[in-house]
């Protein structure tokens, strides 16, 4: 209903409202106080992308955990920023180790890790890195953890956390969640390269500054912050606890007939993410054929191996609405079918 409702200007004073609302809903949902909290225009990209460039300045030293896909693009996007990056790596499939992370090196301006891997199914522990971190910023992405998994950004003293809306949050692609602590704001870069993405001109348009005027920045999409809103209405509503245990059950009924289907997963027990399941491809099954079918047939998709994993899983995200027991069990019967077993 929201993305139907009618279209309100971008200082409409209504909308305006919205947005502040919006903003206060992300607050709980981050598990956060952070008053530069908001949604930038943009998929989970933009929101890593606008972590990076107000915070990097040329030559830091920065701490990257790199076990799929999404760790590989913090640091091609941290270099692009100037930042002389380093890396600590895990085999894809397993948990980074945060004494390694913190190892890692002696002073470094910021640590960045992946909470979800989205690539390889993996939870990565951030409450050490926030015990630990000593004088450094804590950066982490949140794209799919955010709505499905415990988030406490306050609790685990992380100071710069993105995540996106087509995840956990069951809202379409278009906008980054991003919440920014004080102690980070105080680390900002004055110019960033990027206009569009730098957050010293977007708190002005986000926050009233002058009694009721916003600084224009750009024309916010209303449509997706309407969604966005009703969203995380609709997650606050059923509660931030039922609706990670929700996930949980759903991705324990999920692994398990998968399991009983005799395959394969990836990920250990104790950091397998239950929104997001990788299975290894049997031997002599044709991959895009099952994915193919499973689509055509069943109206059911299912994500391909990316990066290195290309070819070698599938990935089975069980996230937001679509985390409940009849879906799981559609798809469990229609692989079963589809794999003849």
């Amino acid at each position: 209903m929201a993305l139907a409702g009618p279209v309100l200007g971008h200082l409409d004073p209504q909308f305006l409202a919205l947005l502040d609302s919006t903003n206060d809903r992300l607050r709980q949902v981050f598990g956060s106080s952070n008053a530069l909290t908001l949604p930038v225009s943009g998929t989970g990209s933009a929101g890593m992308e606008a972590s990076f460039v107000n915070f990097v300045h040329p030559g830091d030293p920065v701490v990257v955990g790199v076990n799929g896909v999404f760790g590989e693009r913090m640091c091609e996007v941290a270099s692009r920023h100037g930042a002389d990056v380093v890396r600590v790596d895990a085999e894809w499939g397993q948990p980074l180790d945060p004494r390694s992370l913190l190892a890692a090196h002696p002073a470094p301006a910021i640590i960045a890790v992946v909470h979800a891997e989205t690539s390889t199914g993996v939870r990565n522990d951030i409450e050490p890195l926030g015990r630990g971190k000593g004088d450094a910023l804590l950066l982490v992405d949140m794209v799919t953890s955010l709505g499905g998994i415990e988030v406490a950004v306050d609790g685990w003293s992380v100071d710069i956390a993105y995540s996106g809306t087509q995840k956990c949050l069951g809202i379409p692609p278009g906008l980054a969640p991003l919440t920014v602590s004080e102690r980070a704001l105080e680390r900002m870069v004055e110019r960033p390269s990027s206009w569009y993405l730098d957050l010293n001109l977007l708190a002005r348009y986000v926050n009233d500054t002058s009694g009721g005027a916003r600084v224009y920045h750009h024309t916010a999409p209303v449509t997706m912050v309407a969604a966005l809103h009703a969203g995380l209405g609709a997650l606050l509503d059923e509660g931030l606890k039922a609706a990670w245990e929700r996930h949980a059950e759903c991705g324990q009924l999920l692994q398990d007939g998968l399991v009983d289907l005799g395959l394969e997963l990836l990920v250990a027990t104790d950091h397998r993410l239950p929104q997001l399941t990788t299975v290894r491809i049997p031997a002599g099954v044709d991959d895009a054929a099952v994915r193919r079918e499973l689509l055509s047939v069943y109206g059911i998709e299912i994500g391909a191996g990316a990066g290195r994993l290309a070819g070698q899983i599938w990935r089975i995200g069980c996230m937001g609405h679509t985390a409940r027991r009849r879906n799981v069990l559609a798809l469990l019967g229609a692989l079963k079918e589809v794999l003849g077993r």
